[in-house]
């Protein structure tokens, strides 16, 4: 019997987005599956069309710059080099299933998909993924409401990663997106107790403007030296100038330590043997403030006591569970005074909360809802 050929498109560096392997490992269950991105063949794929690197997946050439600035958005779709390379790539092919992830290739996903349903995975509030940048604000927000409005509400599926950007996309698009939120898959490890007169910290993730991770080197200054900070950090589009930024700003703390970054496979046991993980960003936009990202998740699978600002979806997670601290606001003085209120004993309960939440907190758990919207689609 001839499985069902399923396309996965996410012009995104595959091989470590973490999200989009996690959905791949679901998506192999059912059938054959073809990946459209950058970078190499990922994990759990059968065939994989590369976007080139110098192609990227919005409109950046001067004419599509000025279909943007003029709001040609209908022209606009299709235009973007990565776009037209993967197009190209899959002319004369057919998909009984297409998995589009994020709203910019959503343009695409429908070109390819023919009668073939389509499952739209909004990683995040697509209208706001950059609104930090001036250029993306003018520009390319309102290309991507163009794509939400134009596309959602004929997507057979459409996932999100939190409650309250579902409730975004419901109230602005009419459509109601299931929520699959970013939890690492459960990893067996032991909990490695909080030794006396010392707090280890350690933040993962991607070195990007607009996290504020300098937040974490100014608390840092604040605190004594029970604390250490540990940051496994990925170099981001820039070429690692914000990552340098923070290397020079952090430079003569001695309790402050760079390391080379882990594979988001390894990433709970890289980090098991700390104390703390620790996440604080302020809300400047939609997604920061709704933000529920991977490494809370990293956080509770490595068995971590956890540290966050007063970010809504976090703070629900945190709290049900008692997994640690909240600070006041999202200073440097609030953060530290959060962190300083941590003793020993505390990190350790902390800790045991997380160890009992491993399972409910897992990729097991809400690739549930990704099997559901499989088996629906794929009987149809």
């Amino acid at each position: 019997m001839t499985r069902p050929r399923i396309l996965c498109i996410s012009l995104s560096p595959i091989e470590r987005d973490a999200r989009v392997l996690r959905q791949i490992s679901v998506l192999r269950e059912y059938g054959e599956v073809t990946t459209v991105g950058y970078g190499g063949l990922p994990a759990g794929a059968s065939d994989h069309i590369a976007v080139p690197d110098d192609k990227p997946s919005l409109p950046q050439d001067p004419l599509g710059v000025l279909k943007l600035a003029l709001h040609m958005h209908r022209s606009a779709e299709l235009s973007a080099p990565g776009i037209r390379s993967a197009l190209a790539s899959l002319e004369g092919r057919s998909f009984d299933l297409v998995v589009a992830n994020d709203a910019r290739v959503l343009d695409l996903a429908f070109a390819v998909a023919g009668h073939a349903p389509v499952w739209a995975d909004m990683h995040e509030w697509a209208p706001e993924e950059r609104t930090h940048v001036l250029a993306w604000r003018l520009l390319v927000a309102p290309f991507m409401t163009h794509l939400c409005r134009t596309y959602l509400p004929r997507a057979a599926a459409v996932t999100t990663v939190g409650g309250r950007i579902s409730d975004l996309y419901r109230e602005t698009f009419g459509v109601r997106p299931r929520v699959m939120r970013n939890a690492a898959p459960y990893a067996d490890l032991p909990l490695q107790p909080a030794s006396d007169g010392e707090i280890r910290l350690v933040h993962s993730g991607a070195a990007i403007h607009g996290r504020n991770l300098e937040l974490m080197i100014d608390a840092m200054t604040l605190l004594d030296d029970r604390f250490s900070l540990d940051l496994y950090l990925v170099s981001a589009a820039d070429g690692g100038a914000y990552l340098s930024q923070l290397k020079e700003r952090a430079a003569g703390n001695s309790r402050i330590h760079f390391r080379d970054p882990v594979r988001p496979g390894d990433l709970p046991s890289t980090l098991n043997s700390y104390d703390v993980g620790v996440f604080w960003i302020p809300p400047v936009h939609t997604n920061a403030r709704y933000t529920l990202p991977n490494k809370l998740f990293d956080f509770v699978q490595a068995r971590l006591a956890i540290a966050i600002g007063p970010s809504e979806e976090m703070v629900d997670v945190v709290q049900r569970h008692g997994l640690g601290v909240v600070s006041a606001d999202f200073t440097a003085e609030a953060c530290a005074d959060s962190l300083r209120s941590l003793t020993t004993q505390r990190v350790n309960d902390y800790k045991q909360n997380a160890d009992r939440a491993a399972h409910e907190l897992s990729f097991e758990t809400e690739s549930e809802v990704a099997r559901s919207i499989l088996s629906d689609l794929l009987t149809r």
